[in-house]
């Protein structure tokens, strides 16, 4: 039997937009056609990445380091989970992956732009001797106004440095993701977030068979 092929798909979207209630339903899909699935999370998900995740959510810290932790998370995340799973066929579902970076610490921290185009070429070129940089091949933006989800986010538990934001805060990182969505409108599949579960999950299913990926 030929090997398939991995695939990358991540889920994106401010706090509160409520992208990882569906992660469980997505792996199920997947995992119903035979594929090995693995989830995953950014920052984390490994256990360096998780200490400097934690640093990141709870930590005071000046925009261009708190950019630099995410990626030397991301670096190796990339290399020791993200990677190897994809060279041996599994579907790869991470909550957040650069396109959170360019939104919160880009557009919501005003942090150059260009400095983080450089960073994700670093961090996430060369896999497997190529000289392209990876990047998922669907991105699942679940879209929502940003008073929405602090009305959802209110009083839901004790919030870390980034939902303890301000409405304006999340409004700047909103406008990322639909400026990151709009330079790369191929690989962005928008999800109306703004919706009954229900819904947004038939949303997703669309937008997943849609492409074919099953």
């Amino acid at each position: 039997m030929t090997q398939p092929e991995g695939l990358f798909i991540t889920l994106e979207g401010i706090d509160g937009a409520g992208k990882s209630s569906h992660i469980d339903a997505l792996e199920a899909l997947f995992r119903a056609t035979g594929r090995e699935v693995v989830r995953t999370r950014e920052p984390g998900g490994t256990p360096l990445a998780e200490t400097l995740r934690g640093l990141v959510l709870g930590e005071a810290m000046d925009p261009l380091t708190e950019s630099l932790l995410v990626f030397a998370a991301r670096r190796d995340h990339v290399l020791n989970v993200i990677a190897p799973a994809l060279a041996r066929g599994a579907v790869v579902l991470c909550d957040r992956f650069t396109d959170a970076t360019f939104a919160y610490q880009g557009a919501g921290r005003g942090f150059d732009l260009g400095v983080l185009g450089t960073l994700e070429a670093w961090v996430q070129g060369g896999q497997n001797g190529s000289a392209d940089v990876l990047q998922p091949a669907l991105t699942l933006w679940f879209d929502l106004a940003p008073e929405t989800a602090a009305e959802r986010l209110a009083g839901a538990r004790l919030p870390d440095r980034f939902e303890a934001q301000p409405v304006d805060f999340f409004r700047r990182v909103a406008e990322g993701y639909a400026r990151r969505a709009g330079a790369d409108a191929a690989r962005f599949e928008r999800i109306d977030a703004d919706a009954t579960r229900e819904n947004v999950w038939a949303q997703v299913d669309a937008a997943v068979r849609r492409r074919g990926l099953l």
